[in-house]
């Protein structure tokens, strides 16, 4: 009698712990299907002013509307975006703090900087990619350079006295000068800042030759006539700039540049979280508004699944390390 009534508590007991654990992931489960029911952080690890943070802004807001809840962006810069990414890498894996990365952070800066202290392809989740950075390269107003003829061959005349600024070592602007550099076989010299905003906005001041920017970074700039365009390192002129030649078109043949901005989140956010931010990010890219706006900015709309988005990663990790190596550009 005494045995079976041990075995009835024993038995009580773990029905009750059973009870809890279901309990628990029943929980879990509803607060995900209910997610978001707070604001969430979206860390831009670059500058305010660039083109990821101008294209990020832009899809936090509609992203918002359609969640019916904030998201919250914050400029976390320092180290060519290591400094902010490493923050999301760190952050709980709750599906309230997102990242908007460029591909810099995820395919380049490890490939220059052995002491990255995140693995891309690991410490990461990923959401989606979001759009392609259509770049240029853009000349102070005063300066003579028309063409990337124009530069070339005032860099080839004075080794190293042609300047180029950028947003930081290992940043996409310093990627695409220095690829630009071992394409043609110019020396440049490159002047880093703390931002791609910052590094188009010294080239206004003239205090560089040229600047390798996304088209979003210095739209307005060009607009104003305070900067100029003197190519696109594309296949085919931008259609919102179309009397811009293509770097081909003036002398430089086989040399295309672009970028692209992704979202991104820390690692073990729950599928179905992952998901539903793909989800709205997609439907929020599909938005007549933000086509037209990402339009008019250069960029061009991707959305991918979160599959797509990591695959796409892993292959140009891949790519940009055999760039970098074979052409020997440094983080300095």
């Amino acid at each position: 009698m005494k045995h079976k009534t041990i075995s009835r508590m024993v038995k009580g007991l773990a029905f009750t712990l059973a009870s809890l654990g279901g309990l628990g992931v029943a929980t879990q489960a509803q607060a995900q299907a209910a997610y978001p029911t707070k604001p969430i952080r979206m860390i831009i690890p670059l500058a305010a002013g660039s083109a990821v943070d101008v294209a990020a802004r832009l899809l936090a807001q509609k992203m918002s509307v359609n969640m019916g809840q904030s998201i919250v962006v914050e400029n976390i810069t320092g180290a060519a975006g290591i400094i902010g990414a490493d923050r999301l890498a760190k952050a709980a894996p709750d599906g309230y703090t997102i990242g908007g990365f460029n591909d810099s952070i995820l395919t380049m800066v490890p490939n220059l900087n052995r002491n990255t202290p995140f693995n891309p392809l690991n410490d990461f989740s990923y959401i989606s990619q979001v759009a392609i950075i259509d770049f240029t390269a853009a000349v102070p107003m005063d300066l003579p350079f028309k063409t990337i003829a124009d530069l070339v061959a005032a860099a080839r005349a004075n080794p190293d006295s042609v300047t180029y600024s950028s947003g930081g070592n290992g940043s996409p602007q310093h990627m695409a000068g220095a690829m630009f550099a071992a394409h043609t076989g110019l020396k440049l010299k490159h002047v880093p800042y703390k931002g791609a905003s910052q590094a188009a906005q010294d080239a206004v001041a003239g205090m560089v030759n040229v600047t390798f920017q996304g088209i979003a970074t210095v739209s307005a700039l060009v607009k104003a006539n305070k900067l100029r365009m003197i190519g696109v390192p594309a296949k085919t002129r931008h259609p919102e700039y179309p009397n811009v030649p293509t770097f081909e078109e003036v002398g430089v043949p086989g040399f295309e540049f672009s970028t692209w901005f992704a979202l991104t989140a820390p690692p073990g956010v729950p599928r179905d979280i992952i998901n539903r931010l793909n989800r709205e990010a997609v439907k929020a890219l599909a938005d007549p508004e933000i086509k037209e706006r990402y339009a008019g900015l250069g960029l061009k709309i991707v959305g991918t699944s979160p599959e797509a988005f990591q695959n796409l990663t892993r292959e140009q990790l891949a790519r940009y390390g055999k760039v970098i190596r074979e052409a020997n550009i440094t983080s300095d």
